[in-house]
C-alpha cells in the first residue's frame, strides 16, 4: 500500500538516510557502553557500573524508536550488529580502558551522537519531516546532557 504521510520516496529516502547513520551510531555506543558497564573497575566502580547501566538502557531504548521511525518511512532498518557498526564512526576498544578512559570514550561517543542527530535534523528539515527532526532533537538533547555528566565525574 502507498504511504501517504506528505513527504515524496526521496525525502522520505533522505531521511531514512540520516536516520541509518544515527541507528549505526547509536548501535556502536551501545555495545561500549555494555562492555564497560561489564568490565569497569576501580575506586568508583559503584557509581560508574550504575552510571553506564542507566545509559545503555537508554541507548537500547532509542536503538528502537530509530529503526521503527525508519520502518515507518517505509524503508527496512539494517537488522545486523555488522550492518549497523558498518554505519558507526565510533568504533570498539582493543581491550579493556581504565575507568577514566572509559568516561572519556563515552563523552566522545555521546557527542558523535549529538553531531550526527544534528546533521539529521537539517536534512529532515529540508525534506519537510517534522516526526524525524523530533526525534533527532531528541536524541541530541540526550546525547549532549549525557557527555556532560560524563564529563563532570572525570
Amino acid at each position: 500500500m502507498p504511504i501517504d504521510i506528505g513527504l515524496t520516496e526521496e525525502e522520505r529516502q533522505t531521511s531514512v538516510d540520516a536516520l541509518k547513520k544515527l541507528l549505526g551510531e547509536t548501535y556502536a555506543l551501545y555495545a561500549k557502553t555494555h562492555g564497560y558497564h561489564w568490565n569497569v573497575t576501580g575506586p568508583r566502580f559503584q557509581a560508574l557500573h550504575t552510571m553506564f547501566e542507566t545509559q545503555y538502557n537508554d541507548l537500547w531504548a532509542s536503538l528502537d524508536e530509530i529503526a521503527e521511525r525508519i520502518r515507518a518511512l517505509g524503508h527496512f532498518a539494517p537488522g545486523s550488529p555488522g550492518e549497523m557498526m558498518d554505519l558507526a564512526t565510533i568504533k570498539p576498544d582493543n581491550g579493556i580502558p581504565d575507568a577514566n578512559d572509559m568516561v572519556a570514550n563515552l563523552v566522545k561517543g555521546h557527542e558523535a551522537i549529538s553531531r550526527v542527530a544534528k546533521a539529521g535534523i537539517d536534512i529532515a528539515e529540508k525534506a519537510g519531516d517534522a516526526v524525524t527532526v523530533d526525534l533527532m532533537t531528541q536524541r541530541a538533547t540526550i546525547a549532549e546532557k549525557t557527555a556532560w555528566m560524563l564529563r563532570a565525574s572525570i
